[in-house]
């Protein structure tokens, strides 16, 4: 971590030093000198073994190692996005770890969605879409529904569902989870055609783009920086977190022509509908027949 040390004065309040001035001079070079050794950049022990899902990760060959610590150094380093995912973990990766667990996913896929989207639901320049960043043919195919009033890749929870299908199908296809992973980037064709090409079923010794060839590094530092925080220098306690609240189920089987006013009949408003549900993108609500949709909102 870089520890910097702000008591000493900035270097444009001291006083100009000149032969006449011995004591400025001497408090000015102290000053200095001391900002020197109180302005550190602290390397961090690494560690010799890492695994995801399971699979080891050979860091014995050198350019493994060195891209994993590329990675490991720019996030630890970039302190405000860490901590704030970190302060946001508490809040959604309870229920992604439960629905990885009942799919039989392996629990370091959550980092998948961290690195995908910092769990939050952003949109990509290709149009990719919510914490797990699906393209709107890939979400229809793997069952979220997608429109111009509903587009489910913004709900975390169907969302994950989803991704579990994929990650499923993968497995089944490759048979190795880090392959797994780095196909949610390159896409499962993609990622078969280069093994091919280059006669290489190993992710590690696969000549790829930069964005996929440092995916799997991104992921296993994510996973060393969340599993040793302290290590890294960051002290979380647990009134730091944020937390998802409780929250109550409503349920509309009929067309709403105005979302506000439904909310404000509700006992809430807008801005709390659109929080809790973000996968409602009209201030309208088309309700087909036999269909019904489940609104979330919080408990008190």
């Amino acid at each position: 971590m870089i520890i910097r040390n702000q008591a000493g004065p900035r270097s444009d309040e001291r006083e100009p030093a000149s032969p006449d001035q011995s004591d400025n001079f001497f408090r000015s070079n102290t000053s200095s000198s001391e900002d020197e050794q109180n302005l550190q950049v602290k390397l961090f022990d690494l560690p010799k073994k890492v695994e995801f899902a399971g699979e080891r990760v050979p860091l014995d060959k050198m350019d493994i190692k060195e891209r994993f610590e590329r990675e490991i150094y720019v996030n630890a380093f970039w302190e405000s996005n860490m901590l704030l995912m970190m302060k946001r973990s508490a809040k959604y990766l309870p229920t992604i770890e439960k629905i990885l667990a009942d799919y039989n996913i392996p629990d370091d896929f959550k980092y998948v969605a961290m690195i995908e989207s910092g769990l939050q639901n952003v949109v990509s320049p290709a149009g990719a879409r919510g914490f797990w960043q699906f393209l709107d043919g890939t979400a229809k195919d793997y069952g979220l529904e997608v429109t111009r009033e509903v587009d489910e890749r913004y709900d975390f929870e169907k969302a994950t569902h989803a991704a579990c299908k994929y990650l499923q199908q993968s497995y089944a296809k490759f048979g190795k989870w880090t392959s797994v992973a780095a196909s949610y980037n390159i896409g499962q064709a993609g990622l078969r055609r280069r093994m091919n090409d280059q006669q290489q079923p190993d992710y590690y010794e696969l000549l790829l783009n930069e964005e996929t060839g440092r995916y799997m590094f991104r992921i296993l530092a994510f996973k060393e920086i969340f599993e040793h925080p302290k290590k890294y220098g960051f002290h979380l306690t647990e009134k730091d977190y944020y937390h998802m609240p409780a929250t109550k189920t409503l349920v509309i089987k009929n067309t709403e022509k105005d979302l506000a006013d439904w909310a404000i009949k509700n006992g809430t408003n807008y801005k709390q509908l659109k929080i809790y549900n973000p996968w409602l993108r009209t201030p309208k609500l088309t309700v087909k027949s036999g269909r019904e949709y489940h609104i979330k909102l919080p408990a008190d």
